[in-house]
Order: C-alpha cells, then structure tokens, then sequence
C-alpha cells in the first residue's frame, strides 16, 4: 500500500520508549459496516472524490471495498446488510477526519460534499490548530474535512496544546480559498486519515486504555467530557468523547465503526505494545506484521506494520 505524500509529521524522536506509541505513527483506512454499499460507495466517490482501489468478496457474499486518493486508503466499506442502523448514543464513531495538505485542497472536498444532497452539513469550527468542516454521510457517519495549520503556530503549555471551538464562516472560507483547478478535480490532491474521533462510555476509562494501556499521549485533558491524545506532538490522533454517550456500555454488532487502524514503524513498536497490552491483562491477538485489541466498548483497534497489502486490509 503505498503511502501518501501527505504525512502528519512527528517529533524528532521517533523510536519507541516502551510506554508510548511511535512518535511516527499514521493513522489508517477506517473500516466502515454498511448496510447499502453502492449507495455508500457512490457517496464517498461523489462527494470526498475518492475513488475505488480494491474489492474483494467473501463466502457468505459479504463484500469488502477500499475507496481512497490515488493508491493511500481512506475508508474500507464492508457490505453487511441486515444489521442494525447507526445508533446516535452508542458508543462507537464520532468522527472520521481526512486531513488535506492545504487550505485550496480542503476547500475544494468541502464543495463537493456540500453539493452532494446526501451530506447533511454539521458545522465548522476554526480549532487553533486546525480549520475544520463536519458533514455526515447518509448511513449517519460523522466526517471531518480539515487543514492543520503549520505546528510553529500551535500554542503549547504543561504539555497540553490550545484547542478552541471557533466560529469559521464557510462561505466566506470558499470565497477565500478555492481555486478553479481544484474546484473541478479535487481528487487529485493528496489526502489521509488525520484523525478518527470515538463515543465512549467513560473517559477516565478511555484514558486507561488509550493512553495507559496503547501508549497514547494526552493533548487535551481538560475539555468537558472529552480526552485528545496522540503521538509526536500531534494535536490529537484519537479523541473520545461522552457528549452523545455516557454511560455506554459495550455495543453490539452493528452498521457503522468496525475498526481503527493505527501503522506504526517497526515490530519493536508492536513488541512494546504487547508488552503493555500484557501488563494491563488485556486480550489480544498477535500476527506478526498487527496486534489487534478490543477497546472497553467493542471497537476493534488493529496496530500494524508499514506495508500493508489492500489484499491483507480486505482480509481484516
């Protein structure tokens, strides 16, 4: 699978210590259960440009498809009719967010999904650190479309970065940014998974697992019923929240989120997480090139080498 040229950059040291994960990590293609594939399919073509890399069918007939910009994955989409609809209170997925390498790119995808009559429009929020654009797809899947602004322009303090909810105008953001080149094809430009922020029950408990347990580092650990954490001196990699769902309990099998997945550098990295994974008494399955875990609400976490095959995403 071959990476994009658009990375989040990490911090000068990129091994791991044993107690946290790579500061040169990359978060992967999110692994959607859809009940409508064509229907979600087209939206995600239509309204992110992205395009299909590969498909695969399964016994049984359930079929796992890969939308994504040139050959770096976005979404996997997995075709699993019958299943329960996406339920607002559950834990699960708050939102994907696909970061874009500038401001004309960002503007460009925020056009088309606002022109597609499937998106319902969420807001837009100036966040210090980043400008971004909330839609939701029509299964009822939050997405963000956003822009980092450049990290010497980030305000750290206590080891914590300033985030803000602030008014950003997308009209006037349109007016301002988009160029007639990527208005008419913005697929061209790069994208990847930023981001990917989740419901949870419980965010003292969200903090045992993703930060103690996996290695992430908290941002943000002041804001209201929520915790941002990353790697490298990210903004934030992960976030979770209880706005829409405290005191959710595990969740069943249904449509929407069915994994996160994480790329980190080397089987060291992987080794030392085991390791923690072992200490904290958790469950997981080792592979060789992934580990996998299952987070206190039943979201499947896969942490994998570089070099992923579309073939090896497809057979999660």
């Amino acid at each position: 699978m071959t990476a994009s040229p658009l990375t989040v950059p990490g911090s000068d040291s990129g091994g791991t210590d044993g107690q946290h994960l790579s500061a040169d990590l990359a978060m992967d293609a999110v692994t959607l259960r859809v009940g409508d594939l064509e229907l979600m399919s087209s939206y995600y073509e239509n309204a992110l440009a992205l395009t299909p890399i590969e498909e695969k069918a399964r016994v049984g007939g359930e079929v796992h498809r890969v939308l994504g910009r040139g050959t770096t994955p976005f979404v996997r989409l997995v075709a699993t009719p019958g299943l329960p609809a996406v339920e607002p209170r559950q834990a699960g997925l708050f939102h994907t967010a696909f970061l874009f390498e500038d401001q004309a790119s960002l503007a460009g995808t925020v056009l088309r999904a606002a022109q597609d009559p499937r998106s319902r429009f969420v807001g837009s929020s100036d966040h210090l650190v980043s400008e971004a654009f909330y839609f939701a797809d029509p299964e009822g899947n939050g997405i963000e479309l956003y822009w980092d602004r450049p990290r010497d322009q980030w305000t750290w303090s206590g080891g914590q970065v300033a985030m803000d909810t602030l008014f950003l105008d997308p009209e006037a953001y349109l007016r301002t940014h988009l160029s007639d080149d990527v208005a008419t094809s913005p697929g061209l430009r790069p994208g990847i998974v930023g981001h990917v922020h989740l419901q949870v029950g419980d965010v003292d408990a969200a903090r045992t697992f993703y930060v103690d347990t996996l290695g992430f580092e908290t941002t943000v650990g002041s804001h209201p019923g929520a915790l941002f954490a990353a790697a490298g001196g990210y903004h934030h990699h992960v976030a979770m929240n209880t706005w829409n769902s405290r005191g959710a309990g595990p969740r069943a099998t249904s449509l929407g989120l069915a994994d996160v997945a994480i790329t980190v550098p080397g089987r060291e990295d992987l080794d030392a997480l085991a390791g923690r994974l072992t200490a904290a008494r958790s469950r997981f399955a080792d592979e060789g090139r992934s580990v996998s875990v299952t987070d206190p609400w039943g979201t499947p976490v896969t942490i994998s080498l570089p070099g992923t095959s579309t073939d090896e995403l497809l057979a999660r």
